[in-house]
């Protein structure tokens, strides 16, 4: 049971709804107004996923603490953004491990969207504006 994910849509809006304990049609209108966003079937019904049931519970308690539905809107966006960049977060420093346990010593450095360039030691990037990372000895 451990293995669940919780980005797998799988909860249709009625069992989604008894899980945040709301009504369906609250779902509905919350889908409208960008709340949270179910995934769809080819035949557009609405997929809830575990991570959607969980921001619909928080919805209703900021909602219960007199948070505006606009300012939910903007909370939820930006603990989206949170939860994307760690993930990029993690991709990218998994990358680093891996660079700097084939080549130890060597310095690392990331320029640009996703361009990595090992360099030896004593050698500087030739961008200024480069971030170098180094493992000490």
């Amino acid at each position: 049971m451990n293995d669940i994910d919780p980005d797998f849509p799988f909860l249709t809006i009625a069992a989604a709804a008894d899980l945040a304990r709301m009504h369906p049609q609250t779902l509905r209108q919350y889908d409208r107004m960008g709340l949270v966003k179910p995934s769809r079937t080819v035949g557009q019904s609405r997929r809830y996923t575990l991570r959607n049931v969980a921001q619909l519970a928080e919805v209703a308690r900021l909602s219960q603490e007199g948070v505006s539905l606009v300012a939910i809107k903007r909370i939820l966006e930006l603990e989206n953004k949170v939860l994307d960049l760690k993930t990029e977060l993690q991709e990218m420093q998994l990358i680093v491990d891996r660079l700097m346990a084939s080549q130890p010593g060597a310095r690392v450095f990331a320029v640009g969207d996703a361009e990595t360039v090992i360099l030896p030691s004593g050698k500087r990037p030739r961008r200024s504006n480069a971030i170098v990372l180094w493992r000490g000895r």
